[in-house]
């Protein structure tokens, strides 16, 4: 996996674009020591905070600030590390990046600092990953998930389960590879055992690993009924802004509307759709098809539903179309039984078949913190935000395969399949849950994780 520009000394500037009142200039690579002694033109100690002027080629001071320098391996890339610490004006800034570019070093690529960690064994990828992700991280609890993820959390349950998987491959393959007379009986408890053991594990960092994914990603909140039943009104109560029109005229909405706001501290994507009729007017019939193919694509889907019309809440009856299509159980949507404060009913939580109803008032706003809960219940979202750590869809997806692999193997042992099947499956699964942490990956996959990083880091 060693590239060649691995060997070159790199900088960027490490801090946003714009004015501030500090600005960092960041070096790593072989010439880090010295671009810093030209720099300040004095030498400079390990891990000490050095204040000084910063000179041009021709001795004329850039700027006066702090220079800190780490050794390697014993910094956050595994190389010598400068950092340059000065007045946050991007003038200063790039006078500062073009001495340190005259001095050997390159501009480097977006994600470079944080790919040499990953190169030089400091961290793993899924710990480079959210180092990525706690900076881009939008509420409190999505940070304490990035921070987990960080300090390893993730990867160590993920290397325990493998350690597991490789013990009983050890077993499996020395079953296949020698007699019962060299090295004993197959020990097929101590697999069937370890292989409980991990599908118990990986279930459990699969649940985490998906709220963490949807405290990065969020999910998409459809918001459908029919017209004049208060979906727009949902729509601003929720966001707390008037992001739609709304009038006491029918139909206003003909378009989808998005916003996003955070239930939770996860980010929601709510959709808001015209009303579902039947019209012979043109411009409503395309908003009736945009509205359902809107519903196609929901993670959630909120049917508002006029309490003050209606006391019918079976979803079956008032969406069939949906309900036909939607996995029974999965609690993939939710009745919305709106202007309470007309019909006079309570604000409750209640089920009426496989559906969760929701009694509130978009107006009032009386019963919409029940529906902010429900929503949070929806999503997985725990209070205390215990045991979650910051993932991606790519680790969902190594999760489910490896899920996958270790339940056909254990289909193979108890059946009494052929072991090649069953060292096969073991394998499978290690090799998923190692792209995880980058043990096993590929320079395309790593070319694309690191794309994505802000350059400086």
């Amino acid at each position: 996996m060693a590239n060649p520009r691995d060997k070159e000394t790199i900088v960027a500037i490490a801090t946003p674009p714009g004015r501030g009142s500090v600005g960092i200039v960041r070096i790593s690579g072989t010439k880090a020591k010295s671009i810093g002694k030209d720099v300040l033109k004095r030498e400079l100690k390990p891990k000490l905070a050095h204040y000084g002027l910063f000179f041009d080629e021709s001795g004329k001071t850039i700027d006066k600030g702090l220079a800190l320098f780490f050794p390697g391996p014993g910094s956050f890339t595994g190389e010598n590390v400068l950092e340059l610490h000065g007045h946050g004006n991007p003038i200063i800034l790039d006078a500062i990046l073009k001495r340190c570019l005259q001095l050997g070093a390159r501009q480097a690529r977006a994600g470079e600092f944080s790919e040499r960690a990953f190169l030089n064994g400091k961290i793993d990828l899924a710990q480079a990953e959210a180092t990525a992700d706690l900076i881009n991280s939008a509420s409190e609890q999505a940070t304490k998930a990035a921070i987990a993820s960080l300090q390893g959390e993730f990867s160590r349950q993920i290397e325990k389960t493998v350690g597991a998987l490789i013990l009983a491959r050890t077993l499996v393959e020395a079953a296949i590879d020698f007699s019962e007379e060299e090295v004993g009986s197959f020990e097929e408890k101590k697999v069937s055992s370890i292989l409980e053991e991990s599908i118990g594990a990986i279930n459990k960092v699969f649940a985490a690993a998906k709220q963490g994914a949807l405290l990065r990603e969020g999910m998409t909140v459809v918001i459908a009924g029919k017209p004049n039943a208060g979906k727009s009104s949902l729509l601003n109560c929720l966001s707390g802004q008037d992001s739609a029109i709304v009038t006491e005229v029918a139909g206003t909405t003909r378009d989808v509307l998005r916003e996003k706001i955070l239930v939770g501290g996860a980010p929601l994507h709510v959709v808001d759709t015209a009303g579902l009729q039947e019209s012979k007017n043109v411009v409503e019939q395309e908003g009736v098809r945009r509205a359902k193919e809107e519903i196609k694509k929901a993670d959630l889907l909120l049917l508002v539903i006029d309490s003050a019309e209606t006391k019918e809440a079976s979803p079956e009856k008032l969406l069939p179309e949906f309900f036909k299509k939607a996995k029974r159980g999965s609690k993939t949507f939710a009745i919305i039984m709106n202007k309470i404060d007309i019909s006079g009913e309570s604000a409750r939580k209640e089920i009426c078949g496989e559906a969760d109803v929701v009694y509130l008032s978009a107006k009032t706003k009386e019963g919409v913190p029940l529906l902010r809960g429900h929503l949070k219940q929806m999503m997985g979202i725990s209070e205390n935000g215990g045991d979650v750590f910051v993932a991606r869809r790519r680790h969902l997806v190594a999760l489910g395969k490896a899920q996958e692999a270790l339940a056909l193997a254990k289909k193979q042992l108890k059946e009494g399949s052929p072991k090649e099947l069953l060292a096969e499956e073991l394998r499978c699964a290690q090799k998923e849950l190692e792209e995880i942490t980058g043990k096993f990956t590929t320079e395309e996959l790593l070319a694309e994780i690191f794309s994505s990083f802000c350059v400086g880091k």
